[in-house]
This record gives structure tokens, C-alpha cells and sequence, in this order.
């Protein structure tokens, strides 16, 4: 096979030591975006439809480049992306591999060639073999063949779409992933949650907004379930593009939820009262926030400070600072923490009341001291990842009844 390339484009998720990159200029929507999230009476007119601003930047900072955590963005946790368990897998394919990469390479698009049948382990250990954009193309070619021939006997079978997509994450082919996501002839075989929230994550990450949200509407039009990952994707997103369609389709998204009986995540909350405050829309940032389970988390404290600003709720500020400051709180308790980007805004919300004003200078010091102060922004602290967390109780569900024999296991066999 001559000229396929063999440089490895692949890269690990990047570490918070490198400079986030520049939030590009968002384009204009689709007639049909906001369309495709709405019930047919309350499709917004099209003059509406045919513009999407740019993300603001007086709103709450929503441009990536102001994150001081200085990091590439992300939304989902490495145990949902899983691309060094992939790595890995891809270390062990080649090692293990009869023969050289490049002779089952050649075998394989013979095969296309000869109209052969693509078995499903050919096609699993081609995308593990990956190294490079041509080896991808011949792996499009693959999946199409093999999509034909078994698209009709998928139920139950092995997911491909994932696999595709954190190689596609590995390589930096978000571009290759859209394509093949989109492609009717390929319906059905990204059939799971996970391969369209890996490839939101990827758009997420690059800024391209507005492609992560026609993925989210291709999501929605093949009627893939959507899950908690997917809510907390498609509210940032809307929250990024910043104008008032996407506003409208986190709004609608949330409600289908919450009339579907589905519980949304904190996370996912916090980006729709974001949303709803660059809008400029105070009543609905309140009535989300308000059903927010445990606001206790810094997002959430710094979001009630933003509320109360654009509320001009002035004495409830400072007596929210003061409580913050003087609460007889235990030690072992977690301070309330707050941005230094939204304690700006406090001061300049009471400057012009000057008993407010040294009442607030003098409870900011005492913040500083008490280390109750972050530089991050409230940007950054929004669509900062919380690590994973494994959970305490994965010892006491470990299967203690055999699956074979149904009957208990021993203290020894418990770890099988």
C-alpha cells in the first residue's frame, strides 16, 4: 500500500498547562436549528432564526480565552471518553498483530475491492491499527461496507460508533466524525449515546459550537436517547452561542425533560441559569436555580451572587458576604468560595451606596484572608471537569453468588 502515511497524529487529552484556544466567531444558524427542538406552534419566525450572535463578553465571560485554569476545555470525564484505556487497546492490537500493519492493511481494502464479506473483528482491529488520516479514510471505507452488510442484524451487536469517535478524538478528525455521524447511509450505526456526546465533547474542546449543536440536533433526529452527559453537552453549548435561539433550545430541551419525568444534573442546571442571565432573562435563571438539588457547589454560590446583582437585591448581597464570612460554620464545613470576576461586579453593583460599599471593601478583605477568593472565572468554573470519582460502595457490590453455579462465592473467588 504506497503512500499511507505513519506518522502517529495521535494526542492524549491535553493538561492544564497549555493556553486555552481562541473562541471563534460563530456564523450564522440554520433557518431549521431552533426549529428542531420545538413543538410546531412554537417555531420562532425565520428572521429570528437566521441569526446567532457571537458569545458575549459582558454576560458572564463566556469566551474560553478568559479561563485562567489555562487549559483546553472539555465537558466529560475520562471514564466516559475512556482514550487511554483506547491507547492501550491500540498498543496491545499492534503487538499482537500476525504479520505486519501494512500487509492487513492491503488485505483489507483487497477485500473491499473483491466485494468480500468484513468480518467484525477485521473492522475492530483496523480502528485500533489507526495511525494517521489515510489509515482513517481506508476505516470509513470499512465501516461503509460493513454497515451494509449487517445493518440489519445490529440488535445486540458490538458498538462501533464509540471506538470510531475516540479514535477520531485521538487524531484531532472531528471534521471526519461529522461527516460520518451525518451520513444517512450510516443510520443506525451510531446508534448509542456515547459516540454523539465523545464527538460534542471534541467540537466543544475546538469551539465549534455550532457544529456541536447541529450534531446534537442529528442526535435528536435519529431518536438516540439522550442521557446525563448529553444534557450537560447540549446546555454548554447552547450557553457558548449565547443568543437567544439557543436559548430557546435549552429551554425547550429542559422542559421535554422534566415532562418526560428525567432528573438533570447540577451541572447541567447551572449552564441553563448561565444561559438565562446573558439573556438577560432574570425570572428564568431564578426558576431554574431554584430547582437546583443541594446548591452548595462554588458554581452554584457564584450564580446566586449573579442573581442577586441583576436583581439589585443590594442588602441580600452583602448579607449573603457577611454570612459567608462570619457564619458559624465548623471547621471540618467547606467555605463558600467566590470568583473574583463576579465579587468585581458586586462592587460595581453597590458603588453609588456608600455605607454598602465600605461594608463590602471591609467583608472582601476578609474573604481574601480567610482564602474564600478564586481567580477562576465563572467561565472557567463552569466548564472546569471534576476529576472522576470512584465510587466508595464498588467494594460492597462486588458479586458474592456465581454466576455459573448461583451459588456463594468464596472470600478468595470474590475478586473474579
Amino acid at each position: 500500500m504506497t503512500g499511507r502515511g505513519t506518522a502517529g497524529g495521535g494526542k492524549a487529552r491535553q493538561q492544564s498547562t497549555l493556553p486555552p484556544p481562541p473562541a471563534p466567531a460563530v456564523g450564522t444558524a440554520r433557518n431549521s436549528m431552533a426549529a428542531a427542538f420545538l413543538p410546531p406552534k412554537q417555531v420562532l419566525p425565520l428572521q429570528a432564526l437566521r441569526s446567532l450572535v457571537h458569545p458575549g463578553l459582558g454576560g458572564l465571560g463566556s469566551t474560553c480565552s478568559r479561563c485562567p485554569l489555562g487549559a483546553k476545555r472539555y465537558l466529560l470525564t475520562d471514564n466516559i471518553v475512556k482514550l487511554k484505556d483506547f491507547q492501550h487497546k491500540k498498543v496491545a492490537v499492534a503487538c499482537n498483530l500476525p504479520g505486519t500493519k501494512e500487509t492487513y492493511l492491503r488485505n483489507l481494502e483487497e477485500k473491499l475491492t473483491q466485494n468480500k464479506l468484513i468480518l467484525k473483528e477485521e473492522l475492530r482491529t483496523l480502528l485500533h491499527l489507526c495511525e494517521c488520516w489515510d489509515d482513517v479514510e481506508l476505516a470509513k471505507n470499512v465501516i461503509y461496507r460493513y454497515h451494509a452488510e449487517n445493518r440489519n442484524i445490529t440488535l445486540g451487536e458490538y458498538k462501533f460508533g464509540p471506538l470510531f469517535m475516540r479514535l477520531c478524538y485521538e487524531l484531532d478528525l472531528e471534521e471526519s466524525a461529522v461527516e460520518l455521524i451525518k451520513d444517512q447511509h450510516l443510520r443506525g450505526f451510531f446508534s448509542d449515546s456515547t459516540s454523539f456526546n465523545i464527538l460534542m465533547d471534541m467540537l466543544f474542546i475546538k469551539g465549534k459550537y455550532k457544529s456541536a449543536l447541529e450534531v446534537l440536533i442529528e442526535m435528536k433526529n435519529q431518536d438516540v436517547k439522550f442521557n446525563k452527559d448529553t444534557y450537560i453537552l447540549a446546555f454548554a453549548v447552547c450557553y457558548k452561542l449565547n443568543s437567544p435561539e439557543s436559548f430557546t433550545i435549552c429551554t425547550t430541551l429542559r422542559e421535554e425533560a422534566l415532562i418526560k419525568g428525567e432528573i438533570l444534573c447540577r451541572r447541567a442546571s447551572c449552564f441553563a441559569v448561565a444561559l438565562a442571565l446573558n439573556q438577560n432573562q432574570l425570572a428564568k435563571a431564578i426558576s431554574i436555580f431554584s430547582q437546583i438539588m443541594k446548591p452548595e457547589s462554588i458554581i452554584c454560590t457564584n450564580l446566586n451572587l449573579m442573581i442577586h446583582i441583576q436583581s439589585n437585591m443590594l442588602k441580600s448581597l452583602i448579607d449573603t458576604l457577611k454570612d459567608a464570612t462570619e457564619g458559624n460554620l465548623s471547621r471540618f464545613v467547606k467555605k463558600p468560595v467566590f470568583s473574583e470576576e463576579v465579587l468585581v461586579k458586586v462592587r460595581e453593583k453597590v458603588k453609588d451606596v456608600p455605607a454598602l460599599l465600605a461594608t463590602f471593601d471591609e467583608l472582601y478583605g476578609k474573604l481574601h484572608i480567610n482564602g474564600q477568593v478564586t481567580t477562576y472565572t465563572l467561565d472557567a468554573l463552569l466548564c472546569h471537569t471534576p476529576s472522576d470519582r470512584k465510587s466508595h460502595t464498588v467494594l460492597l457490590n462486588k458479586r458474592t453468588v456465581s454466576r455459573r453455579t448461583f451459588q456463594p462465592l468464596s472470600q478468595s473467588l470474590w475478586a473474579e
